[in-house]
């Protein structure tokens, strides 16, 4: 079943397809704590939370977690017309130890499953100037089979596709052509170094990135390096990035802040100059506004997005 919140007029700019799912996590020993959460969906919630009309296109349970996420999406003014609900039981990732990080998903047929392309409102495709992809729903069938092909389609369409892997300790042998496709297909491609280790199974950093591009010459690489910015590698330039000066609250959601900033950032760029200029974008500008962005999600506890306000007032002391 398809929500609908918008007038069929006004259709987004950004789409991320893929998962929303609730943390469990860990916090005593008989006590779990739960969050709204998923990377897809937690990228969609941040480019809104900047000014870009978004929507998150995923399945959610009918159930409490269902509702929450409902809750959250309709707080964030997602375009709840995207947001599809069924009958199923929720996706959960349990967080059972946090330093570092353990955790396993649990959701054998559960609703992010359920997902159907097809019931997305009509015309979404000319509307859309960026859609993402990325996170655990490429490891989950039939999901990321529907997801994939969606890439394909939108591709031929002339699209710009963004894709985060995420890498996640399911992603294994079993997930390298799909690392591949999903790199062929997309214009922007975030990873962090720790991403780069897990996919390619090597602590050669520099060899896994020339792997990745290599799939895709042609597209824009961010890479995250934590506490030292980011990077990005576009054909043969090559610009990096520090963070602001900031009291580090929590890292969760920084990537997905970071990815949500650069295309927000290339958004404006293509609104206020359609017809790109002949030197392309301003990389150099679109990293800064994407560190920002990270930094700024950095300031609270837990995946709170990013305000314009804080990113604006983060790039003030750059």
């Amino acid at each position: 079943m398809s929500e609908t919140s918008k007038p069929a007029h006004s259709l987004p700019q950004f789409v991320s397809a893929g998962e929303a799912l609730t943390d469990l996590i860990r916090v005593g020993a008989d006590q779990w704590l739960s969050k709204t959460g998923g990377s897809t969906w937690n990228v969609a919630r941040a480019a809104a939370s900047l000014g870009a009309p978004s929507a998150f296109a995923g399945a959610i349970s009918q159930d409490w977690f269902g509702d929450e996420l409902y809750a959250a999406s309709q707080a964030a003014e997602l375009d709840l017309r995207f947001l599809q609900r069924a009958a199923r039981s929720p996706l959960l990732a349990v967080v059972y130890e946090t330093t570092p990080p353990q955790y396993n998903f649990i959701g054998d047929n559960s609703a992010d499953l359920a997902f159907d392309p097809a019931l997305l409102p009509e015309g979404w495709q000319q509307a859309a100037q960026w859609v993402h992809f990325g996170g655990i729903s490429l490891t989950r069938a039939p999901l990321a089979g529907h997801l994939i092909e969606l890439a394909e389609d939108l591709h031929a369409r002339g699209v710009k596709i963004s894709y985060d892997p995420n890498f996640r300790n399911v992603m294994d042998q079993r997930y390298d052509s799909v690392l591949k496709k999903m790199v062929q297909l997309a214009d922007v491609i975030k990873v962090s170094d720790e991403d780069l280790v897990g996919l390619f199974r090597n602590d050669d950093t520099e060899a896994a990135l020339a792997t990745l591009r290599s799939y895709n010459p042609s597209a824009t690489v961010l890479l995250t390096l934590g506490a030292k910015g980011a990077a990005i590698h576009a054909g043969a330039e090559y610009w990096q990035v520090a963070p602001p000066p900031i009291k580090v609250v929590d890292t969760v959601g920084a990537g997905d802040a970071g990815i949500a900033g650069l295309i927000y950032s290339l958004i404006q760029e293509s609104n206020a100059a359609p017809a790109a200029n002949a030197t392309g974008p301003d990389w150099l500008r679109h990293l800064q506004f994407s560190v920002a962005c990270g930094s700024a999600a950095c300031l609270n506890a837990g995946a709170k997005p990013p305000q314009l306000a804080q990113v604006h007032a983060l790039l003030g002391k750059t």
